[in-house]
């Protein structure tokens, strides 16, 4: 088990909240995967300022399991101090196929959409700076390496331009 931070995370700077209430805004970092995902891997990828709501957003990597699938990597939350971890809150995803399919995803690929908390109580707030992660549950069966990346969209319902 380790903990990889994208240059996103690592650089210390939280986005901050520079429009006005309620106007989506996007925040994204990626991770470049150069050893296969193990069980419990940690892959911190974004950080959202106090107060952000997420309303959305999506997970995407390049085809980390070439062989028979069964990488099983989850996106969610750190704990911050208020909220506890949450491993897969964004997203319980199960096995990846990074396989094409054809008139839906022409390329060779994954990409998920946040959903977890998202489906079942809606927006998800968080009143204090958290950061956004993926953790690995099955090492891939070949392959394992390339980019990972999320996007988040949030609004800060308090922020006054």
């Amino acid at each position: 088990m380790a903990t990889f931070t994208s240059s996103t995370v690592s650089s210390g700077a939280t986005p901050s909240a520079i429009c006005g209430p309620y106007t989506v805004q996007s925040v994204y970092g990626a991770i470049d995967l150069t050893a296969a995902t193990a069980d419990g891997d940690i892959y911190e990828l974004v950080k959202l300022p106090a107060n952000s709501t997420v309303v959305g957003g999506y997970l995407m990597a390049e085809d980390l399991d070439t062989g028979t699938e069964v990488l099983d990597i989850d996106i969610g939350w750190a704990a911050n101090g208020v909220d506890a971890a949450d491993p897969d809150g964004f997203g319980n995803l199960g096995v990846w196929t990074g396989d094409a399919v054809a008139g839906i995803k022409p390329e060779v690929g994954n990409y998920f959409p946040l959903g977890g908390v998202l489906f079942s109580a809606g927006p998800k707030t968080f009143t204090v700076p958290t950061t956004i992660q993926a953790e690995g549950n099955v090492a891939p069966n070949a392959g394992g390496t390339g980019y990972l990346w999320v996007v988040v969209h949030y609004v800060v319902a308090n922020n006054t331009p």
